[in-house]
């Protein structure tokens, strides 16, 4: 049991950090580094 639940957490933290990923190459393309470095830097 605690196998199915290490995966199933491991696939939500990995799809988190995707989404994030994603979010920081958009706002990469459409608003430029400065947009960036600020959300970075927070």
């Amino acid at each position: 049991m605690d196998d199915v639940d290490q995966k199933s957490c491991w696939g939500v933290t990995a799809w988190a950090v995707a989404g994030f990923a994603g979010v920081m190459a958009l706002a990469w393309l459409f608003g430029g580094h400065e947009v960036v470095a600020v959300v970075a830097a927070h």
